[in-house]
């Protein structure tokens, strides 16, 4: 094993689009890994694909429990506080993290259960409008952003305690696991997170939605002639109703601020292209460039020639639990940047 392995098992519970992607990617990566799906169906697939999988929750938590796994918990938000619980219950002393797309409502969870010290929030910036174990696939976080939390150790440095090694190795340990799979580790507090995700994440679903309904309400011909920009815009709007509802209900209170900031420049535009000299030039000119700008913060560098894509992200490398690590921690996240660890 080396030193950019995760050194403990992994375990995932839930294995659909997300879950069960990591879950191929570890295993191609030769890494000891196992999950948990509620399908039986889904599990019974996975078994004949050759992947270490069962329906059996308390079971798999035992395993984790005795093994001393690393346990992803990759089901919907609805489900997450059952499942804290069951690890609570079967798997009382392994270290958390997740990939749920909101993350203030998770450590709320955490904090409820009392489970701060062994606990690591995370969110794959990838995915597809499918879902399910076979939507599942590798590579699919490679050179994505990966936001990991860090709420705990700020809190611990307010307080004016000291980070438990427990803490710091889970920390370690997740951040290795998203470099196993190629993505790229940002770290985030939960606030944060959910402010950004709103953005760019969760208010892209709504509008979405209103440009499918939009198009669909225009009839038969509108249908017929929607091409590439129209199926563009409305991808997502392929997503699972339920888990649309419970990303962006979860995180109402930023996805209304970035609502609200989304209606102002939609009633500018309205009142521009219904004056006596109807334009767009702001908004068009506007959006061209903020545009330019996320593609040249996110992703690879176009202008590099080397066959190894090199990130646009800025990074910054630390030592979990060496010398003002946290502070590093706060800078990357101001600068949105990437971090890796030795």
């Amino acid at each position: 094993m080396s030193s950019s392995d995760v050194h403990r098992p992994i375990c995932i519970i839930g294995l659909g689009l997300i879950g069960g992607s990591l879950l191929r990617d570890l295993t191609e990566c030769k890494h000891s890994v196992f999950g948990y799906n509620h399908s039986t169906s889904g599990a019974r697939t996975a078994v004949k694909q050759g992947y270490d999988v069962t329906d059996d929750l308390p079971a798999i938590l035992h395993r984790a429990e005795a093994e001393g796994a690393l346990i992803v918990v990759a089901v919907p938000m609805e489900a997450v506080g059952e499942v804290l619980d069951a690890i609570a219950e079967h798997a009382p002393n392994c270290g958390i993290t997740d990939v749920v797309s909101v993350k203030t409502a998770v450590y709320d969870l955490i904090r409820q259960r009392q489970m701060e010290t062994r606990y690591v929030g995370g969110h794959p910036m990838a995915g597809t409008s499918n879902s399910g174990w076979n939507n599942s696939q590798t590579g699919m976080f490679k050179r994505a952003a990966w936001a990991i939390t860090f709420d705990h150790a700020q809190e611990c440095e307010a307080r004016g305690e000291r980070i438990g090694q427990f803490w710091i190795d889970l920390f370690a340990d997740v951040t290795r696991m998203t470099q196993m799979v190629g993505a790229e580790a940002v770290p985030v507090t939960v606030d944060n997170h959910d402010a950004a995700v709103a953005r760019i994440s969760h208010l892209p679903h709504i509008l979405a939605e209103l440009l499918a309904v939009v198009g669909d309400n225009g009839g038969i011909l509108a249908q017929s002639l929607a091409s590439g920009s129209f199926k563009d815009g409305t991808r997502v709007a392929g997503t699972r109703p339920e888990l649309v509802q419970q990303m962006c209900e979860t995180n109402a209170p930023a996805l209304v601020d970035a609502l609200d900031e989304s209606l102002e420049l939609l009633k500018a535009a309205r009142d521009s292209l219904s004056s006596a000299k109807p334009s767009i030039a702001d908004l068009a000119d506007a959006g061209y460039r903020a545009r330019t700008r996320i593609e040249a913060r996110s992703g690879a560098r176009k202008e590099s020639v080397s066959p190894i894509k090199i990130s646009s992200r800025p990074v910054l490398r630390l030592h979990p639990g060496g010398h003002g690590w946290v502070a590093l921690l706060r800078q990357s996240q101001s600068l949105g940047g990437r971090i890796e660890i030795f």
